[in-house]
């Protein structure tokens, strides 16, 4: 039996629209073909992502989507759009991508040994123009690295691109103590969330 579509959503009906990815990042177009999607276009937005002052980490996350996702639904109206924007928060501290090696290697020294928090931010953009949105929260806690774990993982290129320097479906791995809630959301999309919203507007999820 398909499961029904959530409440709060109307499906798309007698229609075909394309779906757009708002996102560059190829770990999202993987998740998505692990249930079965693959984007019609993908078109990442180009936004200024600084935090504002005082901002905290989930309010910041779907500030970010919602802001991507109206950035590219200018350029494909009546389509379906998703957007995503995922960072690693220690207390208030929002851990974005690390820039160079010296910001890696502050932020695994940072994580070492203690919990942090993996945010996603989520927007999508019907094709009437309304937009949803809402927040992901997973807990990751690390064990205790050593200076010799941390070069080692410096040394992989693994960190380049990653929020708060590390990819958890790499080496990272060995190093995770625990998990808390979704881990498609620690690589980067939270597919449970996401499958909802997509089968809720006329998307075949497995297909």
């Amino acid at each position: 039996m398909t499961p029904p579509a959530p409440a709060d959503l109307k499906p798309v009906q007698d229609a075909l629209v394309p779906f757009v990815l708002a996102s560059a990042s190829p770990r999202r177009v993987e998740l998505l073909a692990q249930i079965g999607i693959t984007a019609d276009i993908i078109d990442p937005a180009d936004i200024d992502e600084t935090p504002l002052s005082g901002e905290i980490p989930r309010i910041y996350a779907e500030r970010m989507a919602v802001e991507k996702v109206a950035a590219v639904a200018t350029r494909h109206k009546g389509s379906l759009l998703l957007a995503a924007d995922t960072v690693v928060a220690v207390g208030r501290r929002i851990l974005q991508k690390a820039e160079n090696e010296a910001e890696a290697r502050a932020f695994l020294q940072l994580l070492s040994g203690r919990k942090h928090k993996v945010i996603t931010g989520l927007a999508m953009t019907l094709p009437n123009g309304d937009v949803l949105k809402k927040t992901v929260v997973s807990s990751v806690t690390f064990r205790r690295l050593g200076s010799d774990d941390i070069s080692h993982y410096i040394d992989s290129n693994e960190w380049r691109g990653k929020a708060g320097g590390y990819a958890i479906q790499g080496l990272a791995a060995a190093y995770i103590r625990s998990l808390s809630g979704s881990y498609s959301n620690v690589v980067g999309l939270p597919l449970f969330e996401v499958a909802g919203w997509l089968h809720g507007n006329g998307i075949t999820l497995n297909k």
